[in-house]
């Protein structure tokens, strides 16, 4: 068992440390994304910042990266109106104020096209009780008395709609979306309400892409410009490909994005956000293809239904992270596997719905399954704040070290976990790994519990102001614990 080393020493170290930093849960995290910014101590102010894509971390020594498994809630909504059917799909869950609002295609049969795909409005005051408005603007299924906002346009098949949050962006297109195919291009759409929409020219906005899934753009505050993420294909390969645009009607030379130290793979969708708690991070959750991966009997299928050209293919759901650019980093285990239901495990039965949502104490999102049987649903799943990956230490314990930093304010807070036998300690360091006196180890009493925004404090207290501005590195020890996230504040 390792004891706690004296600050004074120097940072104990496991031969070929490097590969103890690559360890991800058996597979290979890339160095290249590990080592970006080395040369240069990271500037990140008072962000919060996640242990996601590995960008802070320097040396791991007895601890891991750790993927975290979303927690199945209930099932919130059923796509089962005539006008839905069997193929709904590529949803859309916004937050406008109080109210949840989720846009979807309804595509009762296999059949591409304006005759059969339109566009749903469902609404929400608790993100769990849906409802159908009335809306009266197209007779679909022979009434009006339904849900769609738009109908027999080739947009319907994977309109993707975003609420504005650009500052001077005017109120009569507050509600902006994308849709359509490879050819002629992606149509741009704009409205007050989120209800009426309008296309903004008739001519396509872009079209340099394939599209046939759901390409979602949003206004970046961090970037200050509209960022689009949209399919491409490559070398045969459903794939990730960005663009960007000042006015969301010109779009730059578009970058597909990185690949990284592993094959490429099949990304169905990519569902790509700002994270909430820290939006300049944008975390996507794509479906992950597998043509040709059958898993379920010809005995199993005919008990389930499953429909013909559903029979072959099997997916699951990745957690990506990007940071701008062509960054992309991709963790390659599962972050949601099919499950025991054996309507999961076959071709495009599960998709996550855009969106990610913090409620009181929860991360919320929302994922679709069953797509292709009259069971077509959409679940609701929770996880806890910046709760996707953490470091990880076990009863043995583990240190962390990571990159030189430098931040503003004066107090160091962090997500954390603890068992009750468990607990971590935080040292500071400068940028050359010496320990700061009044912030080592043996200053800091052991932390433990569960907190998502906990105060680091050290003997002499915990005010860090005269270290602002300068590099230092963080240096933590844990033992049985996980750290989630870690952020300086003002406070």
């Amino acid at each position: 068992m390792k004891t706690l080393p004296k600050s004074g020493k120097r940072f104990w170290l496991v031969p070929m440390f490097l590969a103890a930093v690559s360890t991800w849960l058996g597979g290979v995290v890339g160095l290249a994304a590990i080592a970006r910014g080395a040369d240069e101590p990271l500037q990140i102010g008072q962000r919060r910042e996640l242990f996601l894509d590995g960008l802070l971390i320097d040396r791991l020594d007895g601890c891991r990266l750790h993927l975290h498994p979303p927690q199945a809630q209930e099932v919130v909504f059923q796509f089962d109106q005539p006008w839905e059917g069997l193929y709904s799909g590529y949803i859309t869950v916004l937050q406008d104020g109080n109210r949840f609002r989720m846009y979807y295609r309804g595509m009762p049969k296999a059949s591409h096209g304006p005759e059969t795909e339109v566009t749903c409005l469902a609404e929400s005051e608790d993100g769990i009780h849906w409802t159908r408005p009335k809306l009266g603007l197209y007779e679909v299924a022979g009434t009006k008395e339904n849900n769609v906002v738009l109908a027999r346009h080739r947009a319907c098949t994977n309109f993707a709609p975003f609420i504005d949050t650009r500052p001077d962006c005017p109120s009569d297109t507050r509600y902006k979306a994308l849709g359509g195919e490879g050819q002629p291009g992606l149509v741009a759409f704009a409205s007050a309400d989120g209800v009426r929409w309008r296309q903004l020219q008739q001519t396509p906005v872009f079209t340099e892409g394939a599209f046939d899934s759901q390409n979602n753009a949003f206004w970046s505050e961090v970037e200050k410009q509209y960022v689009l993420y949209f399919r491409v294909f490559r070398q045969g390969v459903r794939w990730i490909a960005r663009t960007t645009s000042k006015d969301f009607l010109h779009w730059e030379k578009p970058v597909d994005l990185e690949v990284g130290d592993r094959p490429m793979e099949h990304l169905y969708t990519n569902q790509i956000v700002p994270y909430p708690r820290a939006p300049h991070i944008y975390i996507g959750l794509p479906t992950r293809f597998f043509p040709g991966r059958r898993v379920l009997s010809p005995e199993e299928m005919r008990e389930i239904g499953t429909p013909t050209w559903y029979l072959n293919d099997s997916v699951d759901i990745l957690m990506a992270i990007t940071r701008g650019g062509s960054h992309f980093h991709r963790i390659p285990e599962a972050f949601l596997r099919p499950g025991l239901d054996l309507r999961c495990w076959t071709s495009r039965a599960n998709y996550a719905a855009r969106g990610i949502f913090q409620v009181g104490n929860e991360l919320w999102f929302y994922v679709q399954h069953h797509c292709g049987y009259p069971s077509n649903h959409l679940r609701r799943y929770t996880i806890r704040p910046d709760g996707f990956v953490s470091v990880r230490a076990g009863a043995d314990g583990g240190f962390l070290l990571t990159k030189p930093l430098v931040f503003s304010g004066r107090q160091l807070r962090i997500n954390f976990s603890t068992s009750a036998g468990g607990g971590l300690r935080v040292e500071l360091q400068n940028a050359q790994g010496q320990p700061i006196p009044g912030f080592t180890l043996d200053d800091c009493p052991e932390i433990i519990g569960d907190r998502l925004d906990q105060p680091v404090r050290w003997r002499a207290g915990g005010n860090l102001e005269k270290l602002a501005g300068q590099p230092v590195r963080l240096r933590f020890y844990l033992r049985d614990a996980d750290l989630f996230a870690l952020r300086f504040t003002s406070d």
